[in-house]
This record gives structure tokens, sequence and C-alpha cells, in this order.
């Protein structure tokens, strides 16, 4: 029997929607989990949390509230705001809300370079070394370079090449090209730019 025939037809699936005419492929960076920070901070919530409860219910239940509470206690109302240790701890404190502050609203993991987004359900990353070593090879193939040094960043890529024979000049132009041509097929979603420094290899002696 026809689909006419019984009435039935299959869905119309729509196209993946994808970003590439939307915003030019770009993506934005992963964003990090930082399961060991949030592990420390939720178990020394959890610590200090249930001591000061089990202390509460210790002083319900007629017994004297711990040491350390009463101390602190009575530290809190008797040493002055200027006091040295009083400082101190408003010190750290500070500096620990700082940090976890920084580490809310930082994506983190900077070793990972965002690729171009061609599809709205796929997003890729590219590790750094792994992009340092593809530009190394592709620079190697430069005639006339001895050795090469590569380091990428997610704004700049700096490249210290050493060539044995050919001009400077030449060797350079080359590793402009070669490299432009390899930073490009890496595919990331912000292209960074291109620094090169090509000198000769130190003489042995």
């Amino acid at each position: 029997m026809s689909r006419e025939q019984d009435g039935s037809s299959a869905p119309v699936r729509e196209p993946v929607p994808t970003l590439q005419e939307e915003d030019g492929g770009k993506a934005g960076r992963f964003w990090s989990a930082r399961r060991v920070p949030a592990a420390l901070v939720a178990l020394l919530a959890i610590g200090c949390a249930g001591l000061l409860l089990y202390d509460i219910s210790a002083v319900r239940a007629g017994h004297p509230a711990m040491r350390w509470r009463r101390e602190l206690a009575d530290g809190l109302a008797t040493r002055p705001l200027d006091d040295t240790w009083v400082l101190v701890g408003a010190g750290v404190a500070a500096a620990l809300g700082l940090w976890l502050l920084l580490l809310a609203l930082t994506p983190g993991l900077r070793a990972i370079l965002p690729m171009r987004r061609t599809s709205a359900d796929i997003r890729a990353g590219l590790d750094r070394k792994a992009a340092a070593m593809m530009l190394r090879d592709r620079a190697m193939e430069v005639p006339g370079v001895q050795s090469v040094r590569v380091a990428v960043g997610r704004s700049k890529v700096r490249v210290r090449a050493q060539s044995h024979f050919r001009e400077l000049d030449d060797v350079r132009g080359d590793l402009d090209t070669a490299l432009t041509a390899g930073i490009r097929q890496l595919g990331l979603a912000g292209r960074p730019g291109l620094s090169v420094h090509v000198g000769r290899p130190a003489k042995k002696g």
C-alpha cells in the first residue's frame, strides 16, 4: 500500500542548523569542570557545618560548648578590628573569595584551543601541544631550517628557527607562507597571529 493510499507520510526532517552563516563559525573557549576546587570547597563546607551543628546540638542537650567555639566567640568580641590576626584572617578570607570568583567567571582549559564550528551540535578543540607539533613539522619542511621551536598561544603563534644555509630573509619569508597556511588548516575559531624569528645557530668552540 502506498503512502498516498493509507494517508501516512514520513516526517520531514529539517537540516541540522549550522553556525557558519550566523557568526562565521566562531566558538567560545571550553569551560573547565574544576572538580578538585569544587570538591575541596564542598568538603570544607560540609566539615565546618557538621562540626558546628554537632556543637550546637551538644549545647542544646546540656553539654558545654566546645573550647574552640568559646575562644572564637571571646576573641571576636574582645579583639579590636586593627588587630594583626584579625587583619590576617580577613586578608586570607578575601583572597580565597577572589580566587573562587575567578574560577567561577573564567573558562579555564587554556591548553585547548576551540576550533571553528560548522554544526550547532558539534564542538571540537585542539590541544596546544598538538597544534605546535603540526606547525613545527610544517616549518621543518622549509629549506634551510635546521631547528625550530613553536609556542602556540591563544592569540599568537611564536616561532624561533635556526637556519644553517640560505639568506635569513628568504627563510623567514618561506616560513611565513608555510606557517600561515598551516595555521589556516588547523581550523581554529580565532586565527592567532604569527611571529617568526630566524637566526643562525651558535658557533661551536
